[in-house]
């Protein structure tokens, strides 16, 4: 929203700031001036670098291609812990089941039975199970 101070360097840097973040953007002028509203809406375009797309009364919309987020890609992260909610039942059937929470770590995996083992059986090397 442009107030009364007009287009002021912080509105620019704001309306900058939501174009990266949404890439259309709608701002309203509350000055009742058609003509400085034209010129704050050709000055925005051209300052933040996007294209004019509608002025209707007191209302500008702007658009701009939001920039690509970078993804930081860490080869050697490993999946984090998941928790698990595990009902055993009782025996006699009129009791409530007891609910468990395990934590399932990335190398481990649940069985059927509720029980935690590793995904992958631990590898043995040639060289240590060789004792000459």
């Amino acid at each position: 929203m442009i107030g009364g101070d007009g287009l002021t360097p912080a509105v620019i840097k704001e309306a900058d700031a939501a174009l990266n973040a949404h890439g259309l953007i709608k701002i309203r002028v509350l000055g009742d001036d058609r003509a400085a509203r034209e010129l704050m809406y050709q000055t925005l375009a051209n300052e933040l670098n996007a294209a004019p797309i509608q002025h209707i009364g007191k209302l500008l919309v702007l658009w701009r291609p939001t920039p690509e987020k970078e993804k930081a890609v860490d080869e050697d992260r490993m999946p984090g812990p998941r928790d698990f909610k595990i009902l055993k039942y009782s025996k006699r059937g009129g009791q409530r089941p007891e609910v468990k929470t395990l934590r399932v770590l990335g190398n481990q995996r649940l069985t059927s039975g509720g029980q935690i083992k590793r995904a992958k059986p631990k590898q043995k090397s040639v060289k240590k199970g060789r004792h000459d």
